[in-house]
């Protein structure tokens, strides 16, 4: 996914540092012991045999809640791929992890992010204002929940 990284990078500032296979070795080592902690569950996102992205549970398990985090290469965008990606890992979290409350986080500018939980019918329920910073810049982030109750069965 290096031909995407500036391109993700745009939105994600992780993208812009993520360029060696050590960096991808870390992350792997930190997601699974991650994993094995109980605290996120991250996947790869895999279209005709290729990997085109990734997903991210963060779990906060004392208050029953997690946040999604996701990206995907450019040239998969439009697709439809993170929607139904987002849709089975909500599944997973409200069935099988019993969880109450999803939460998803997109920069304010990031429409075709912000348009995942529009779709899967998340509420906008607030901007978090100067949130984050990229390249110099603080960017307000736009917060999206979900609770257990409103995920169609």
């Amino acid at each position: 996914m290096v031909d995407s990284a500036d391109y993700i990078g745009a939105w994600l500032p992780f993208a812009k540092h993520t360029r060696a296979v050590e960096d991808t070795l870390a992350f792997i080592d930190t997601t699974l012991r991650s994993f094995a902690a109980g605290s996120e569950v991250n996947a790869g996102i895999w279209y005709q045999d290729k990997l085109v992205g990734t997903i991210g549970l963060h779990i906060n398990r004392s208050n029953q809640s997690a946040s999604i985090g996701y990206w995907i290469g450019q040239a998969y965008e439009g697709r439809g791929i993170m929607t139904r990606s987002c849709r089975a890992l909500i599944t997973y979290a409200f069935g099988e992890l019993a969880l109450h409350r999803i939460e998803i986080r997109a920069n304010m500018g990031n429409t075709r992010s912000r348009a995942i939980p529009e779709r899967l019918g998340f509420q906008q329920e607030g901007i978090i204002r100067e949130a984050f910073k990229l390249d110099d810049e603080f960017n307000d982030s736009v917060v999206y929940g979900l609770l257990d109750r409103e995920w169609p069965r």
